[in-house]
């Protein structure tokens, strides 16, 4: 039985972990990034993701060097995302540490983009970020611009097309849930991880350890978390034995269970 993934979020906004709420990002958690993720490698985490959510594109230069710096300290896979808007920055987020690419407004305004890298590095390389929003009439449609503008665009067929273009992942965020410490967005999450043959990442609103879990129910192959890891002592670690006591297939490495228990 395949493994499922554990995945620490690292959200940085002008090189400082913050925490996100509803896609706010005021607090800030960590003054380096470097700091925030070496806890991660030793609590059993098996995968980290960083997302530059500052708000101008002059950012990305100092998100690659954190990249960089942190890729340095990381024993785990580490994915980048945030202002990939050409071919040249995608390739400098790689060279600096990153295995994976994580792509969101590109789907909308250069899918062209999202297929020349995985035609050049593979679609285990594309991660598709998903960012769905409910609008007034209560339907979910996918929001771009680190949340800010909305598409009339359905969850379902954006992942569908994010496949096409060559994604062999996908991140999939709430907004509406992003902080709201009420779990992940189940039924949008559902429809997902049955309308796509790749594997979905469940991201967005976790507050207790059973919220991993219903994300793994819904259908997802791997749980991300963001704020909750920053705030518990050993939360990964705590996070991976409280799935595997649930029944979940995880890796064994950092994970605490009772005696004759085995993940």
């Amino acid at each position: 039985m395949l493994k499922k993934r554990l995945i620490a979020v690292l959200i940085l906004r002008e090189g400082q972990v913050v925490q996100s709420v509803r896609f706010k990002h005021t607090n800030v958690i960590h003054y380096d990034a470097v700091h925030a993720m070496e806890a991660f490698n030793k609590w059993a985490v098996d995968e980290i993701v960083m997302l530059n959510v500052s708000r101008s594109a002059d950012s990305r230069a100092g998100f690659a060097e954190a990249v960089e710096r942190v890729s340095q300290h990381c024993f785990v896979p580490l994915a980048a995302g945030g202002w990939i808007g050409d071919e040249d920055y995608a390739t400098r987020l790689l060279r600096s540490g990153a295995d994976k690419l994580v792509l969101n407004t590109a789907l909308a305004e250069r899918p062209e983009l999202v297929t020349a890298l995985s035609r050049r590095y593979g679609r285990q390389c594309i991660v598709a970020s998903m960012d769905v929003k409910r609008d007034e009439t209560g339907a979910a449609r996918i929001a771009v611009d680190r949340g800010q503008r909305l598409l009339d665009e359905d969850p379902v067929a954006w992942a569908r097309r994010a496949v096409a273009l060559g994604a062999g992942e996908i991140l999939f965020n709430s907004v509406d849930h992003d902080g709201a410490r009420r779990g992940y967005d189940l039924a949008t999450l559902g429809e997902l991880c049955r309308a796509v043959d790749v594997p979905v990442i469940a991201f967005g609103g976790v507050f207790g350890w059973d919220h991993l879990v219903q994300g793994v129910e819904a259908g997802a192959s791997a749980v991300a978390a963001a704020n909750i890891f920053h705030y518990t002592e050993q939360s990964t670690r705590k996070a991976k034995s409280h799935l595997a006591r649930a029944g979940v297939p995880v890796r064994r490495e950092g994970c605490e269970l009772p005696s004759g228990r085995n993940p």
